[in-house]
């Protein structure tokens, strides 16, 4: 069938489809008025790690990369020791949807265990405990985690810091691969304090720091926050090709995202037009709506034809093929009026069924 309504302005097939917010965006032109020395050595670079630190209230180690799975490499590539291996869900971005960059690169095996909610636990980090010491297996080194979950879940900050204890306890380490940090942050209030205490208050080593999703250009960062564990990273960096010769275009773009708690607000809003589709479109019960989002994205039920005919109208991805499961997913520049204009498409179509 094709569908009356006009289709929304944005789409909702991922935050990756946003552009970049306007004030981020001028800090990019700014960068560019002048000649600056390459590699990290311009202003921008050193203001940005300066706020990463205020960020953190602490002394933590900041390194730019082009992109969020050079982000995760880069993090675990200061860590990993030969023969050394990665814990992780199988729902995790490292394990699904980088390629098999961290095997390929890094030489390391990820220990992936199934997960219904996205989250790791402190008894999968126990079940796996008896690998260490035993000369057949790869040792399993590092926790990596993701926040908000490749699901929508978010951990909370005792979540995380009850893995950090038995990943320290058991002579670990822990990385956060934190591509929508700013939802999660907001979901505690969207504040720096919020964003801490489930990072480095919470025991958290390194971090994979989402910029592209929260309102930015391109870039990444990784935050290490036991400063000791980046040592080597601006060696490695450039041996995995992610070191930026015009590096103050990404310092840039943060030096602004941070400024006036830009980066917190954006969360915040991706989350708020998330609740608003789940409120337009929760009536309809063949979509499964049963609670309301945590952060920005929902996973409806949408059976043939009604899903291809949406999905012709306003394009967005299938999740879960067999269970005719898609994803949803909201941005920092989604509005109220995108909400509405879509939920006029569902309506048509599943109205009509």
């Amino acid at each position: 069938m094709k569908i009356s309504h006009q289709p929304p302005a944005r789409l909702f097939t991922s935050d990756n489809a946003a552009g970049v917010h306007p004030d981020v965006m001028a800090a990019v032109v700014r960068a560019n008025e002048s000649h600056a020395l390459a590699y990290g050595l311009d202003k921008y670079t050193m203001q940005a790690k300066d706020a990463f630190s205020k960020l953190f209230d602490a002394d933590v180690r900041t390194e730019f990369v082009f992109g969020g799975t050079g982000a995760n490499i880069l993090a675990l590539a200061c860590v990993l020791k030969p023969a050394e291996a990665v814990v992780c869900t199988a729902w995790s971005h490292i394990a699904v949807d980088e390629t098999g960059a961290p095997e390929r690169i890094l030489g390391a095996k990820l220990i992936d265990l199934p997960s219904l909610d996205g989250k790791l636990r402190p008894e999968d980090l126990h079940s796996v405990a008896h690998l260490r010491g035993h000369v057949h297996h790869a040792q399993p080194a590092v926790v990596s985690i993701t926040q908000s979950t490749e699901l929508g879940t978010v951990y909370s900050p005792d979540e995380v810091r009850a893995i950090c204890e038995t990943a320290h306890e058991l002579e670990m380490l822990v990385h956060m691969d934190g591509a929508r940090l700013s939802n999660a942050a907001a979901v505690y209030g969207a504040t720096p304090e919020a964003l801490r205490s489930f990072t480095i208050d919470a025991g958290v080593d390194i971090l994979s720091f989402g910029g592209m999703k929260a309102g930015i250009m391109f870039g990444e960062a990784v935050v290490f926050l036991k400063p000791k564990l980046g040592d080597r990273a601006e060696y490695i960096r450039k041996q995995i090709t992610q070191l930026n010769s015009k590096m103050r275009f990404v310092s840039a773009q943060y030096v602004e995202l941070f400024r006036d708690g830009l980066f917190f607000q954006l969360g915040a809003q991706a989350n708020a037009m998330a609740l608003a589709l789940y409120e337009r479109t929760k009536h309809h019960k063949s979509l499964g709506l049963v609670a309301p989002p945590q952060v920005n994205s929902l996973y409806p039920t949408i059976s043939q034809p009604a899903r291809t005919a949406l999905q012709d109208w306003s394009f967005f991805w299938d999740w879960d093929v067999a269970a005719q499961q898609v994803r949803w997913m909201t941005a920092w520049d989604t509005t109220l009026e995108d909400i509405e204009a879509f939920g006029l498409g569902v309506d048509e179509v599943l109205n009509s069924n």
